[in-house]
């Protein structure tokens, strides 16, 4: 057994064990509450991201003045911003912690479901091999893959008549809409950031809010992409991870790039 399975595979696979045999033996309730409980395992490293864009939407009007003071000089603005930061205690780059640690989990639940809840694999025999000894299955046991209309540890697909191939279900649909609206609530939205990018040639965004731009698309396309392909039991993790996530960035730092469609509806107050 390598490095990876025994610090990452086994724990989340002797984890999902001891939730589904909490949940009545129902792996898709063991899923969603141990996707939550991973959150709350991770928060502390998350924390510090939140705080961060937080304080970046404090400081975002003098940020502001400083692009436009050095407007058309990039040497010169990426200095004045590395000095910036630097006085100000701010590291832009920790926008990227989030993501990772996304990708990261991913990754390893990818691998536990390749392993052991994935089609023609003998789960049992499977999850033994990852399992400490108190929480493995007997030879003869069964173990529980429905959950609502899924199967687990098949793709959440629909086949439409006249059509030739399948479509993605509501809930592969709903874990890669959340995960567009969490991108975008990531995303910071700044009035007058927006009027100096239309006033300048060239894009001055910071890394972070590239990145963050990117992701807005990125994270939904491979949320599709990952679903169509792989065991449902991965899009439901997603789609509760994603849950949670946008909940604790609302909660922390507001709407972000959501704001400007949510007061288009007056959906939330404008401020003046």
């Amino acid at each position: 057994m390598n490095i990876f399975e025994v610090v990452l595979l086994q724990p989340l696979a002797n984890g999902l064990i001891v939730f589904y045999k909490v949940f009545g033996q129902n792996m898709g309730l063991a899923i969603i509450f141990f996707t939550i409980f991973l959150r709350i395992i991770l928060n502390p490293l998350t924390k510090p991201y939140m705080d961060s864009m937080k304080k970046m939407k404090e400081l975002a009007p003098a940020l502001n003045k400083l692009k436009e003071r050095h407007r058309g000089d990039k040497v010169k603005l990426a200095q004045a911003q590395a000095e910036f930061y630097k006085q100000n205690k701010v590291n832009p780059s920790a926008g990227c912690l989030p993501y990772l640690l996304q990708i990261v989990v991913l990754i390893a639940f990818f691998n536990v479901f390749t392993k052991t809840l994935y089609p023609n694999v003998d789960t049992v025999a499977s999850f033994n091999k990852l399992l400490y000894q108190p929480l493995q299955f007997a030879q003869d046991a069964v173990v529980n893959t429905k959950f609502l209309y899924l199967d687990i540890i098949k793709p959440d697909l629909i086949s439409i008549p006249f059509l030739p191939f399948k479509i993605p279900g509501p809930m592969l649909i709903a874990a890669a809409l959340l995960q567009f609206l969490s991108a975008k609530v990531t995303s910071p939205f700044l009035k007058q950031e927006e009027k100096l990018v239309k006033k300048t040639k060239s894009d001055m965004d910071d890394m972070q809010v590239v990145m963050q731009k990117s992701m807005v698309y990125t994270f939904p396309l491979m949320t599709l992409v990952i679903g169509y392909q792989f065991p449902s039991g991965l899009a439901l993790y997603w789609l509760v991870f994603s849950f949670t996530q946008t909940y604790q960035q609302v909660k922390s730092q507001g709407w972000g790039g959501l704001t400007p469609f949510l007061k288009r509806f007056g959906l939330l107050k404008s401020t003046p």
